[in-house]
């Protein structure tokens, strides 16, 4: 892969089975969706600490920049340090790594992209600040909702989205996927006026 332009776009979630349906792997969900665009699937890095694909996204020209989706083998709670492995593996500033994760202060079904900014208690952008030295990446925020009643975010976050939303899902996930690909072909300007409803 030549130095020109890569970019690294992180699914933030939790590996294994038990935390495939949860609302904390959402991350996960929309870099599998843009695999599936790319006409891949995820495989092994060598760091053996992630699971990558490499290729182009959306219309293929001499101008279109390569793009690593990621997904770290790590809990949520590690994931910067895969992040930041592979940051360096493939020469990515933090300017070009766009993280997507789930967000409780944004409602189900809509969807925030920014740059930079705090963690808001999200373990997952936490531990990649603390991995990279900066939080000046792009976050592609997939809003979740708060937890109903008294549930304890922390729970609500790992517990499985309801059937109402299972049905919405899919349309979330390839709005998000919609928004990476604006992101790093149109720039956040642009990006952000169409996918910030």
């Amino acid at each position: 892969m030549s130095d020109a332009a890569v970019w690294l776009v992180v699914g933030l979630g939790n590996p294994g089975p038990s935390y495939a349906q949860t609302r904390h792997n959402v991350g996960y969900l929309v870099v599998e969706e843009l695999a599936q665009r790319m006409g891949s699937g995820f495989r092994a890095h060598k760091s053996g600490r992630a699971e990558v694909v490499e290729g182009r996204l959306g219309p293929i020209g001499p101008d279109t920049p390569r793009v690593v989706l990621m997904k770290a083998r790590t809990y949520m709670n590690e994931s910067g340090g895969p992040v930041s492995t592979l940051a360096k593996f493939y020469k990515v500033p933090p300017a070009r790594i766009v993280a997507i994760h789930d967000e409780l202060d944004i409602d189900f079904g809509t969807l925030r992209v920014k740059l930079g900014g705090g963690d808001n208690g999200h373990n997952g952008l936490k531990s990649m600040r603390a991995s990279l030295g900066t939080g000046d990446f792009y976050r592609v925020r997939a809003g979740i909702g708060r937890p109903p009643g008294r549930q304890a975010p922390a729970d609500f976050v790992l517990s499985n989205y309801s059937a109402a939303e299972r049905k919405e899902l899919p349309l979330q996930v390839v709005l998000a996927a919609d928004a990476v690909e604006s992101l790093i072909s149109e720039g956040l300007e642009r990006t952000q006026s169409r996918f910030n409803s």
